[in-house]
């Protein structure tokens, strides 16, 4: 059995929606620290311990048993009793918690003795109602005020905290026990009498308030978390999602966590069904809608489950900014980064309300509505999204491009706002070959690459819509841009794309894997590829799992610093598709295995937001990143892209048709797709190697909608339609 890589600290994590709740292994919430049952931003208990006659627990075993349950073994030590001392192992506590919107705790004790024990269970809770970025900092501010009030007739403990017109309440209501409860000095108590072989059960119900708003905890206690609120989504999710088999265990169990991962990080949509949702973007500390996340997550997904994209098109376009706010860094037609729902957002001390610092989440969207419509064939889906579809063209024309250059550039104007406004957005992941931050306005070579992608996209939609002109003056738009920007950020001598245009206009001629995602939108000419390819896979950009987002011959490189050296799964998916676009199977393949090889080594073949390899060796394995998110959206969605890539699917629901450019490595020899939707229709298909040809059968559905085109063919139809602009 190989060694399996265990990603951030030793915790227990579960959530469901905007509760999250993060303990010891032993299920305890130890003060000062992190950890805590958050809601909505908030850390609504941040303390939590329980004590038999004032002594510890000891922990057997513990952890999550899914994304939103958890169960913790603990035994007894020594216990000083008034009938003398209760030996140690003679008593088993189990707490299992399940979350849904509110939380469940069930504590249960078995005695094992010979005799009978009386002892009190004391429970100890502290709620400090933090704000989540306080936290994270460690600076925690108290705004307003915490009354906490103990009904004994009715066994329930309320704790509020309210300023001004923000409150978060949390109500604590034990249940079942055999006698009631006792509050006082900080601590419920309960009266615990066993005689051997015998058991004691309560039943704990969280219920959180956001404002007016209640959130019951779930009522099944853990045994029965078949009949879960939770389970029958989950159920549901995994039935009516794209399935695979193969023969090959570690891509199909990476494939299968992935699904469960995305499940887990969904975020129900007010006023919708539980199956219209937009994705977090990662636990713990990212529950909350992201622009760039979830639309990348939703294009990942968008032949796993093609109505993700309706929750992530609708909430993203209801924020869509109307107004010039340059502390939020929103301009009219923005699409926001990232919104949260603490009090310092509340009271806009932080301006993520939302914030709007991000550069690419305008053209991904119009990317994703696009290559919705194509997955989907659904014409209304394009009128109900156009008036916010233009708003985002007229933005990457008026706003996109800060100074009329023909080039999208970013720096924010906020006093707290990102350097950096790309998926590269820590403060240090733009720089010069010596290693030193650019500086801006930047002008990266990922978010030309992009807008061209959106133009071409939009052109199509606006052919569909009937608006020819439109269309053509979007394709033309999109032509020039290509003989710009391959004049601007190709740099002969380096052989690559350049990192980025600085403030002066200057080539950032750093090597980092950004040039990949252009290959992905087509904007690289078809003799410039391959030398693309090939430096995004030497030695120094390849890890052995992974491409790396920076050279390792850059002096800012740091195999262990967020985004200057180490590996992110879903860039390399993005990146494998634009291998595939351009008919190189071959290290389309090794991305997949490499990648795939990487998350059969970490825990439950999850794969985590980001990892380090420090050697291409057969015998390394991959590193912990600090920190990284695990599940986290983007990661698990590379599962689904890296699948998409080595079968060249490309929908075309509106024709009826599923074009495919099938190659399967020696590795994975066989792979069954089921329950693919294309529109209207479902497919399963079988693909297999014969010789070193794949071949495919189509197993349910219209045989006849599927049809083997390369997907090269496509870059050599758009190429002669730039010349001929």
């Amino acid at each position: 059995m190989p060694f399996k890589v265990q990603v951030g600290p030793t915790q227990i994590a579960i959530h469901q929606g905007h509760s999250v709740l993060v303990t010891e292994p032993d299920g305890q919430i130890e003060w000062p620290s992190e950890k805590g049952l958050y809601f909505f931003d908030t850390r609504v208990i941040s303390a939590w311990a329980v004590r038999a006659n004032g002594e510890k627990w000891e922990l057997l075993n513990g952890g999550a048993v899914s994304y939103f349950g958890a169960s913790v073994f603990l035994t007894n030590k020594a216990i000083l009793t008034e009938d003398g001392v209760i030996p140690p192992r003679v008593l088993g506590l189990t707490i299992s918690r399940s979350i849904g919107g509110g939380m469940h705790e069930d504590l249960e004790i078995t005695s094992y003795g010979n005799k009978k024990v009386k002892f009190q269970l004391e429970l100890a809770i502290r709620c400090d109602f933090a704000d989540i970025f306080e936290v994270k900092s460690g600076k925690i501010v108290r705004r307003g005020r915490i009354t906490t009030e103990w009904s004994p007739l009715r066994q329930k403990l309320r704790t509020e905290y309210r300023n001004a017109d923000f409150s978060r309440t949390v109500t604590l209501a034990p249940e079942g026990s055999p006698k009631k409860a006792v509050y006082a000095n900080g601590r419920l108590t309960f009266e615990v009498e066993l005689g051997p072989g015998e058991r004691w059960h309560t039943c704990l119900q969280y219920t959180l308030e956001d404002g007016d708003k209640k959130f019951p905890a779930p009522q099944n206690c853990a045994g029965e978390s078949d009949k879960s609120n939770q389970a029958e989504p989950l159920a549901e999710w995994l039935q009516n999602v794209l399935k695979i088999r193969t023969s090959n265990e570690e891509f199909y169990r990476m494939y299968r966590q992935a699904l469960e991962d995305i499940a887990a990080l969904r975020l129900p949509i007010a006023g919708t069904d539980h199956m219209s949702f937009i994705p977090a973007a990662g636990l713990p500390w990212f529950i909350a809608p992201f622009g760039r996340d979830s639309l990348i997550v939703s294009l990942q997904n968008m032949l796993i489950y093609p109505d993700f994209c309706s929750g992530v098109l609708e909430v993203l376009g209801s924020s869509q900014a109307q107004e010039d706010d340059p502390y939020r860094d929103a301009e009219p037609g923005k699409i926001p980064h990232e919104r949260r729902y603490g009090e310092l957002a509340h009271f806009k001390l932080v301006p993520h309300t939302p914030y709007y610092g991000t550069a690419d989440a305008t053209p991904l969207y119009l990317i994703t509505l696009h290559a919705a419509w194509r997955a989907i064939g659904d014409i209304e889906l394009l009128k109900l999204h156009l008036k916010t579809a233009e708003g985002c063209l007229e933005w990457i024309d008026k706003y996109g491009d800060r100074d009329g250059d023909g080039f999208q550039e970013y720096q924010t104007r906020s006093p707290v706002g990102y350097e950096n406004m790309g998926w590269k957005d820590a403060g240090d992941a733009v720089v010069y070959p010596d290693g030193s931050l650019v500086k801006g306005p930047k002008a990266l070579c990922e978010l030309q690459a992009y807008v061209f992608n959106a133009w071409l996209g939009m052109a199509e939609v606006f052919d569909a819509l009937d608006l020819p002109d439109r269309a053509e003056a979007l394709r033309a738009k999109a032509a020039a841009l290509f003989k710009r920007f391959n004049e601007a950020f190709w740099d002969e001598e380096l052989g690559f794309y350049v990192f980025a245009l600085d403030g002066d206009k200057k080539k950032v001629l750093t090597v980092a894997s950004n040039a990949g995602h252009c290959l992905t939108c087509g904007i690289v000419p078809r003799d410039r590829a391959k030398r693309v390819v090939d430096r995004l896979m030497a030695p120094d950009m390849w890890s052995g799992a992974g491409i790396r987002t920076l050279s390792a011959l850059n002096p800012a490189y740091n195999p262990y610093n967020y985004q200057t050296g180490s590996v992110w799964p879903h860039d390399n998916a993005i990146i494998a598709m634009g291998f595939k676009r351009y008919g190189f199977d071959a290290e389309v393949a090794r991305i997949a295995h490499d990648i795939s090889k990487a998350a059969g080594r970490f825990l439950a073949n999850q794969l985590p937001e980001l990892y380090t390899v420090l050697t291409p060796d057969e015998g390394t394995f991959p590193v912990q990143y600090i920190g990284a998110n695990v599940p986290q959206a983007w990661a698990a969605g590379s599962a689904f892209m890296l699948m998409q890539a080595l079968l060249g699917f490309v929908p075309d629901a509106p024709r009826n048709k599923l074009y495919i450019d099938p190659v399967l490595p020696g590795w994975l020899p066989d792979l069954t797709v089921m329950d693919m939707r294309i529109g209207q229709h479902k497919l399963d298909i079988r693909f297999w190697r014969e010789g070193e040809r794949t071949e495919f059968e189509v197993l349910k559905g219209d045989a006849g909608m599927v049809e083997r085109r390369p997907m090269g063919n496509n870059m050599a139809r758009l190429e002669s339609e730039y010349e001929r602009v």
